[in-house]
């Protein structure tokens, strides 16, 4: 169950300062996020059945086909489920008759203005964080029980079927299974799956989602891999080390310096750095391992929760960095990648994406001001 408390305490902050009496979402993770629900049905629809908002109360508008089942199985008591015939007018137009106005949506409604469903989701509330830590452990175990079982001739579509079948099993959806054989895990940083036999070694990258949370991991098998392939992995490794730790440094307001409290010396959290700072440190540790260039060929990842990445860090870019948050940094060397999804807490950092029973190493962040040296525990490769 999500906190309906902290939600309606972040929706009653953002109307008070937009001066508006409404906001309404309908996208399945503003939805999902809103309800712990989910309003799903065709998969392919970039909104759901039902949208759900708040006005001082907690409202669910949805055709007569998914009232009583969103009632009975997929919304808190504390929602009032309103019921339209299902011929009725689109639910864009159904929402705007129905609520006060002005109003704001995460869908195109008339006359009401767009609401950054993303800030609002952000950061994580107690109960999302625990939430998080059960998909993590499940799509871990989903992924790993599935590559400890590889071979070179399995093909990559079936690997991929695989996953797809052991994360259901978890009730867990998969809107990313990319699965890359030697030959194309060298040729593309999007390895989509093919009929291709893996080979010498073997990519299986996986974002998964749950309740609206998100969660990504890359794992590596190794067959029999070429001469570089240890180096360029520890490379991309030291990369995601560094990016976690100045994700820290950040969310403290300590990275740049731009966090700092008034007086000039005191960090303040509530002040944090941008996704841009990180972004600085991810370009400078590609430079330190010795591939200066590899990160303008794939981007690093970012802020995970509520959608796959809520933010990718860019250039400049003026992201918070908020904690608690989910973070999934997945650099890459050409050939190579290492990703997991980790929280990061005012009190800890922590890998979700894990079960315990895959091999980690300890990888060292590059040099690097404001960040912290100490190595971070990171998922290695299986050697077969």
């Amino acid at each position: 169950m999500v906190d309906l408390a902290a939600r309606t305490d972040r929706l009653d902050a953002y109307l008070d300062e937009r001066g508006l009496e409404a906001v309404w979402f309908a996208r399945p993770n503003g939805f999902a996020w809103l309800t712990g629900g989910d309003n799903v049905v065709d998969a392919d629809a970039p909104t759901g059945v039902a949208a759900a908002g708040y006005d001082g109360e907690l409202r669910v508008i949805t055709d007569n086909i998914e009232a009583d089942r969103l009632a009975d199985e997929e919304l808190p008591d504390a929602f009032a489920v309103e019921s339209v015939p299902w011929y009725a007018d689109s639910l864009a137009e159904v929402v705007a008759e129905r609520s006060p106005a002005p109003a704001a949506a995460d869908f195109d409604v008339p006359g009401f203005e767009a609401v950054d469903g993303s800030r609002l989701r952000q950061p994580l509330t107690d109960d999302d964080v625990e939430r998080y830590r059960e998909l993590g452990r499940e799509v871990a175990a989903a992924v790993e029980t599935v590559c400890r079982n590889l071979e070179p001739e399995d093909p990559e579509y079936e690997v991929a079927a695989g996953i797809d079948i052991s994360l259901a099993s978890r009730d867990v959806d998969t809107p990313v299974v990319l699965v890359g054989g030697a030959e194309r895990a060298q040729a593309f940083r999007h390895y989509t799956p093919s009929d291709a036999a893996l080979g010498d070694y073997a990519l299986v990258s996986v974002t998964a989602e749950r309740a609206g949370l998100y969660a990504s991991m890359t794992r590596t098998v190794a067959f029999d891999a070429p001469d570089w392939f240890e180096e360029r992995h520890r490379a991309a490794a030291r990369v995601e080390a560094t990016a976690l730790r100045a994700t820290e440094a950040a969310a403290a307001g300590t990275l740049s310096g731009g966090g700092e409290g008034a007086d000039g010396d005191a960090p303040d959290p509530d002040a944090p750095d941008t996704a841009g700072d990180v972004f600085e440190a991810i370009r400078a540790a590609y430079a330190a391992v010795g591939f200066a260039d590899e990160w303008e060929q794939h981007h690093q990842g970012g802020a995970a929760g509520f959608a796959g990445r809520e933010w990718i860090a860019t250039p400049g870019s003026d992201e918070p960095v908020r904690r608690p948050m989910g973070y999934a940094w997945n650099p890459t060397v050409q050939g190579t990648k290492s990703e997991d999804t980790h929280l990061v807490a005012p009190d800890l950092t922590e890998r979700l994406t894990k079960t315990g029973r895959w091999p980690t190493h300890e990888v060292e962040p590059v040099d690097v001001a404001g960040i912290d040296d100490e190595p971070v525990e990171l998922a290695a490769p299986v050697v077969r």
